[in-house]
């Protein structure tokens, strides 16, 4: 769901790299071959008894996933109602929020790779308890400060999930081998939605207890026994011994190159893998519509009983991703990405019309489950070819680069929905919430066509 929602070797993606390199390069062709020797039992013995510093940098994914995934949950209801911004405005906020973390992403990959893992996932956990924090007491400084407190607490925050994402993924990269990459970024993938599942199912009942400002302090406390966790667990001795991809040698390796070969390494002038990130723009958007229109549809649309537990309907996303991002990922490994983000997409794209005849549990609850099914489709394999193309030490820069299309779709799309949200479901009525889905559910159909359309020229030398 994230989010959240997220490089390449100089060879073409996908194609095999010299043997005995695929550690040191991160090409996915060495390790395809050697994954294809493990049975999955064989791949999941040798992760689930990885390094600790694979388990630390899970740790962090983990208790992020609750923290994040926790405010921006509640965020559109809090600015709405707590700071008392129009619907319109509050989408703006939400939708630059979201954004924020995007764009920050494109410095704050190559602020990790500088960095190393262990040092950009402490500075940003300090950074995230001062966000949280002016977040948390925003509403009771009153007037003018109020707003500047929000923004402050947005900026911040945003610009420290900038970096914890490609810090994570390049985690992965530096503590797994070829022969458990797929899994590894999968269960990435899943821990930080089981991080999402126990927020959710408590965050009702803290809100009922302590309003939403008290769900809020108490991520913020959380996120700082995060930063303790991190800086007495996570020491540079273990991250030095359990490193396996060697960033020194290939920063060396990369040094000599000359200007031409840099510049054509990047890849801004990859045809394909541009067009394959911009063309799941219109899908995109559905995942931004999570955050920025659902809060308000069942508040305005269905009972107050329903509303009363709108977290536990946020829950099922990631609940469904937890069991079947793992399961897919497992028994497609041998299938090519641009045919699972196609099937993927569609499935995502068409279950939004289920929504289209009117509000309904049955229908609310069906299309959480099937968007959720199609996310899991090609969500984290999309996030694995990307950071598995990317030579070491320049995962989180490609993690980045990869995240512009994201990054426009969470900007853009708060740009229109909270005036949807006015003209279509308004606080006074009346609703017409069915036409609104019907033109998100049109918009999100361009994906799996502008896919199937290109899918022969994306494959083209992969």
């Amino acid at each position: 769901m994230s989010g959240q929602d997220s490089r390449r070797s100089a060879g073409k993606p996908g194609e095999a790299d010299p043997p005995g390199n695929g550690e040191a390069t991160g090409g996915t062709g060495n390790s395809e071959e050697i994954e294809d020797t493990l049975s999955l039992r064989d791949t999941l013995r040798i992760l689930f008894g990885a390094s600790r510093a694979f388990w630390q940098v899970n740790l962090i994914n983990f208790g992020d996933g609750v923290a994040y995934f926790g405010i921006l949950t509640l965020l559109t209801l809090f600015i709405a109602n707590r700071i008392g911004f129009s619907d319109h405005a509050t989408s703006i906020a939400v939708s630059t929020f979201t954004g924020l973390v995007t764009l920050f992403m494109l410095g704050g990959g190559f602020v990790s790779d500088k960095l190393g893992v262990r040092r950009a996932l402490s500075l940003c956990l300090f950074l995230l308890v001062i966000g949280r924090g002016l977040l948390t007491i925003s509403p009771s400084a009153g007037g003018d400060l109020t707003v500047v407190l929000l923004w402050s607490s947005i900026l911040v925050m945003a610009a420290a999930e900038g970096i914890i994402q490609p810090a994570l993924y390049a985690g992965v990269k530096e503590f797994t081998d070829p022969r458990t990459a797929t899994i590894g970024y999968s269960l990435l993938y899943s821990i930080m939605n089981v991080g999402i599942v126990v927020e959710t199912f408590l965050s009702p009942f803290l809100r009922a207890k302590f309003g939403i400002e008290g769900v809020y302090a108490i991520l913020t406390g959380f996120t700082v026994l995060l930063l303790i966790a991190n800086l007495l667990g996570f020491t540079r001795k273990i991250e030095q011994r359990d490193r396996i991809v060697h960033l020194e040698e290939i920063r060396k390796e990369k040094d000599i190159r000359s200007l031409w070969e840099k510049i054509r390494s990047l890849p801004f002038l990859d045809t394909r893998f541009i067009f394959f990130l911009f063309v799941l723009l219109p899908v995109r958007t559905l995942f931004a519509h999570q955050f920025l229109t659902i809060p308000q549809y069942i508040e305005r649309c269905f009972p107050a009983g329903v509303f009363a537990r709108y977290e536990w309907f946020a829950g099922l996303n990631p609940l469904i991703i937890i069991i079947f991002v793992p399961v897919i990922a497992a028994m497609t490994r041998k299938v090519h990405v641009v045919k699972m983000m196609i099937i993927g997409t569609t499935v995502s794209a068409i279950t939004t019309f289920i929504l289209v005849p009117g509000p309904h549990l049955a229908t609310l609850i069906l299309y959480i489950i099937f968007f959720s099914f199609g996310e899991a489709i090609w969500s984290s394999r999309f996030l694995e070819y990307v950071a598995d193309i990317a030579p070491a030490g320049r995962v989180g820069a490609y993690m980045g680069i990869a995240g512009i299309p994201w990054f426009l779709a969470k900007s853009t799309t708060g740009l229109y929905s909270g005036l949807m949200i006015e003209k279509f479901i308004p606080a006074g009525g009346p609703h017409d919430s069915g036409t609104m889905w019907l033109i998100y559910a049109l918009i999100a159909c361009l994906t799996p066509i502008g896919l199937a359309i290109g899918s022969r020229w994306m494959k083209k030398g992969v």
